[in-house]
């Protein structure tokens, strides 16, 4: 039976739950159940394993909403990129440690003993955060709940996004697929150096195209930088190629 000092507890595990996560429940019995783990609920219907469930749900729509607006320039395969970084189990989980969520979980015993959040499965801690942003859609709205989600995957959208943007030879093969309908494959041309501390040269080549080789400690990073150099000779020809196309014809004398 609980006592007095854990119903204390409980309320400012609560408490400290809404101050995290910037939101405010109107019924604070759904954020009780978003924070109740299965082990110490009296049957699986009262924990958060339902909200788990629609939780996932609302998070795929609002992260997908949110990079369709965001991003208006890039293609399904980026956005989709982007996505499934952000909402991935280890990014739920990571999150859930950031917000403190793990201090606010009500665990069974034998889970969660141990010092810190360490102790407790990541697969716990992902579920908390994807049935919180249920609770919240489920007391708030889809307004909301995007409101929390997006204060709380911002700046992982940001870095994922930019992360995509050094993806040269994602880039490269974007641009090769469509200027030639083909995509780039990579040449070795050269390697050297002890097993243990090996260089790669490698070159992109597209149709019967070959570009400048790069050098990469290796065979991916090689492959990155030798994308990244035809990408800046694509890039240069295109621009030379608008340059031209922008200049005036010259005036008929005749």
């Amino acid at each position: 039976m609980a006592t007095e000092n854990d119903e204390l507890s409980w309320e400012s595990q609560l408490e400290a739950c809404q101050q995290a996560i910037d939101y405010r429940f109107h019924n604070l019995e759904i954020l009780r159940r978003c924070l109740t783990h299965s082990s110490s609920a009296p049957t699986r219907l009262d924990s958060n394993e339902r909200l788990e469930f629609l939780g996932d749900a609302v998070l795929g729509l609002v992260v997908c909403d949110f990079l369709f607006e965001r991003f208006p320039e890039r293609p399904e395969g980026e956005l989709t990129r982007i996505k499934s970084v952000v909402v991935s189990r280890t990014a739920c989980a990571e999150i859930s440690v950031e917000l403190g969520l793990a201090e606010c979980l009500k665990l069974g015993k034998g889970l969660g003993q141990g010092p810190g959040h360490r102790s407790i499965p990541s697969s716990i801690l992902a579920a908390v955060f994807e049935a919180v942003v249920a609770g919240v859609y489920h007391d708030g709205g889809y307004d909301s709940a995007r409101a929390v989600v997006e204060n709380c995957l911002a700046e992982r959208i940001d870095r994922a996004a930019d992360d995509e943007s050094r993806n040269y030879k994602h880039l490269l093969q974007q641009i090769a697929q469509k200027r030639y309908g083909e995509i780039p494959v990579y040449q070795l041309l050269d390697e050297q150096g002890p097993d243990h501390a090996k260089c790669f040269q490698i070159a992109a080549r597209i149709s019967d195209e070959t570009f400048p080789a790069a050098w990469g400690p290796t065979k991916k990073e090689a492959e990155q930088l030798a994308a990244q150099r035809a990408l800046e000779l694509l890039r240069g020809a295109g621009e030379q190629e608008r340059s031209a196309d922008a200049q005036p014809l010259p005036n008929d004398r005749s």
